[in-house]
């Protein structure tokens, strides 16, 4: 199985940005953390990240037909992008939503995901845990 792991706006940023809520991993240091859990599971991690909303509409349309799963934090992008929420059912795989932070026990206006209905499922709240528990719950489709 091969999966791609998407990361969105500011999440080029961890370690640094409000290290309180984020911990003070780094984006390479969470990136290292899930090729060590995708290798102990026999699956093939590519991994991508950029600040530009159509970049990752782009990078959605490009993962159609390669990867089995897609694991996604768009950061920000969650509470307004249509775009990557129209995005994600091209892929035609399953996609699960990551967010380090309890997106729902934050700001109000963090609490609404615009793309969740058009994901297999999200998890929120776990660090870096997150997208480790997403790669586990995608590799059960693996089959």
């Amino acid at each position: 199985m091969k999966v791609l792991v998407i990361n969105g706006v500011n999440l080029n940023m961890l370690g640094i940005r409000e290290p309180e809520k984020y911990g003070t991993l780094t984006l390479d240091e969470v990136n290292s953390a899930i090729s060590k859990k995708a290798h102990e599971l026999g699956i093939e991690v590519d991994f991508y990240q950029s600040n530009i909303e159509g970049e990752i509409v782009n990078a959605l349309h490009k993962a159609r037909g390669v990867y089995g799963g897609i694991i996604i934090n768009p950061g920000a992008y969650t509470h307004y992008s249509y775009a990557i929420r129209d995005a994600i059912p091209i892929c035609e795989v399953p996609v699960i939503e990551v967010h380090m932070t309890n997106i729902h026990a934050r700001e109000e206006f963090r609490h609404k995901s615009v793309l969740t209905e058009v994901c297999k499922g999200q998890i929120a709240g776990f660090g870096v845990n997150s997208y480790i528990l997403a790669l586990m719950e995608l590799k059960s489709y693996d089959k």
